[in-house]
C-alpha cells in the first residue's frame, strides 16, 4: 500500500493524539492520559514557541495517519554540532514489514542532512525489544554499547 511521509501539521493534532494512545497501549500502558490533556500537550510540543519536537507522519492513501517518527534536535553532539534524536518510531501493525519504517528512517536522514550543523541521527531501543533491534540491524545500523540511561520523574526532581 503506498504511503506518504510528511511533517505533522496543526490539523493533525487529533490524529497524532489517537496514534500516541495506540503507541502507549502497544507498550503495555493501562493508564492512558485524557484526550484533552494529550491534545494540548501535542500542540505545545509540536507547535509551541519554540516547539519542543517535530514529527514525520505516515499517511495512507485514504488520509489515515498510520505511523510517526517523533524527534528533537540535541546540542552538543560532536564538537559544537547538534544531532537529530529520534524519540519514537511507530508504524501500525497493518503496514509493518512493508518498508514503511525504512522510509521513515530515510526521511529522518534527509531532515538531518538538510539542517546545517547536524552531524548525526541518534536513537535508542529497549534491549528487550528484539523486533526493533532486528529492524535497525536489517537497515545496516550497528548497536553501540556503553551508555547507561538514567531517568527521574519531573515531579521528584
Amino acid at each position: 500500500m503506498p504511503v506518504t511521509i510528511r511533517p505533522a501539521g496543526q490539523g493533525d493534532i487529533l490524529a497524532v493524539a489517537d496514534l500516541i494512545e495506540e503507541i502507549e497501549r502497544f507498550y503495555g500502558s493501562v493508564e492512558i492520559q485524557p484526550m484533552d490533556e494529550r491534545r494540548t500537550q501535542i500542540e505545545q510540543a509540536l507547535f509551541g514557541s519554540p516547539p519542543l519536537a517535530a514529527a514525520l507522519l505516515v499517511v495512507e492513501a485514504n488520509g489515515d495517519i498510520a505511523g510517526m517518527a517523533a524527534y528533537s534536535f540535541l546540542w552538543p553532539a560532536r564538537g559544537t554540532t547538534h544531532s537529530l534524536f529520534l524519540k519514537e518510531l511507530y508504524v501500525r501493525e497493518t503496514l509493518r514489514q512493508q518498508g514503511v519504517g525504512a522510509q521513515l528512517m530515510a526521511e529522518l536522514r534527509k531532515v538531518a542532512a538538510a539542517r546545517p550543523g547536524c552531524s548525526r541521527v541518534e536513537w535508542m531501543t529497549d534491549r528487550s525489544n528484539p523486533a526493533a533491534r532486528n529492524f535497525y540491524r536489517s537497515l545496516g545500523f550497528a548497536e553501540f554499547e556503553g551508555k547507561i540511561i538514567y531517568r527521574i520523574d519531573a515531579s521528584k526532581a
